[in-house]
């Protein structure tokens, strides 16, 4: 349980990061849909919306950014 929780923040930091889906999931060497799934499930036991997803582009949420510096990206 608990690497899934570190891998799911790993996963969440390189898609803020990189503001991708794709280019995230090439750097971490998954699937986007793992990758999606990933971050859907992390979304989901912290019930709190991290990411705002358009056809064109990913942001981090308020909650996102706040989670992001807290763990150091």
């Amino acid at each position: 349980m608990a690497r899934r929780n570190l891998n799911d923040l790993l996963a969440f930091v390189t898609v803020a990061r990189e503001g991708s889906f794709t280019r995230a999931a090439a750097k971490l060497g998954v699937t986007q849909s793992a990758l999606s799934q990933a971050i859907r499930g992390l979304e989901e036991r912290l019930q709190i919306r991290l990411l705002t997803r358009t056809t064109r582009s990913v942001a981090p949420t308020v909650a996102g950014e706040r989670l992001a510096k807290a763990i150091g990206h």
